[in-house]
């Protein structure tokens, strides 16, 4: 089993930059395409990115293209989330996930394709 645990989150103003850390464990990191989500107050989970078990292929949401772009470390078993020129309505909180049995290593968009969940962690952005 996968166990994820998030980190970097917190309160940053307006045009701000974080980087969003994901550690994993208790698999093998590199099987695993990896993805983030964020999921508003009152409103449900999205897609935000989505890297290739290799990193060679990235997916990024129109919402945040440009803004925000995903990484990885197979040797360090961590993705990575850096979101510039933040904005208020990228408050949520974020969440990352591994890719479940099916194609674990292809990257999707797709909530249900992914079997492993992290605690998440909060961002607030502030205008």
């Amino acid at each position: 089993q996968v166990q994820l645990a998030e980190s970097g989150g917190g309160l940053v103003q307006a045009e701000g930059s974080l980087r969003l850390s994901c550690a994993a464990s208790g698999g093998t990191f590199s099987n695993y395409a990896m993805g983030w989500f964020r999921q508003a107050p009152g409103k449900e989970r999205e897609f935000v990115a989505g890297i290739s078990r290799s990193g060679d292929i990235t997916y990024i949401a129109d919402s945040v293209k440009g803004r925000f772009t995903i990484s990885r470390s197979n040797a360090k078993n961590t993705v990575y989330l850096q979101m510039n020129s933040l904005k208020p309505e990228d408050t949520a909180v974020y969440y990352c996930a591994a890719k479940g049995a099916r194609l674990p290593g292809m990257v999707s968009s797709v909530l249900a394709d992914y079997g492993y969940w992290g605690q998440g962690t909060q961002v607030t952005v502030s205008s």
